[in-house]
């Protein structure tokens, strides 16, 4: 990785981005929650192994019944 270059140039987009947050905090916790809700999960590496090995191959037309 290249070393980052500061330039001082915020984005109007990042600039409404932390005036909204900085009016109303709790966005910041409830993307965080959302965060842990839907991303932030354990794998578990046996489940995704068996997974993997039970999988069917599909055909590229799957409405083909013929060989």
């Amino acid at each position: 990785m290249g070393k980052k270059i500061k330039t001082g140039y915020e984005s109007e987009t990042t600039r409404l981005i932390r005036a909204v947050i900085a009016e109303d905090p709790r966005i910041a916790e409830e993307q965080r929650k959302g965060r842990s809700l839907w991303w932030d999960k354990k794998l578990d590496l046996d489940h995704l192994r068996r997974a993997r090995e039970s999988k069917v191959p599909q055909k590229g037309y799957v409405y083909q019944t013929e060989e």
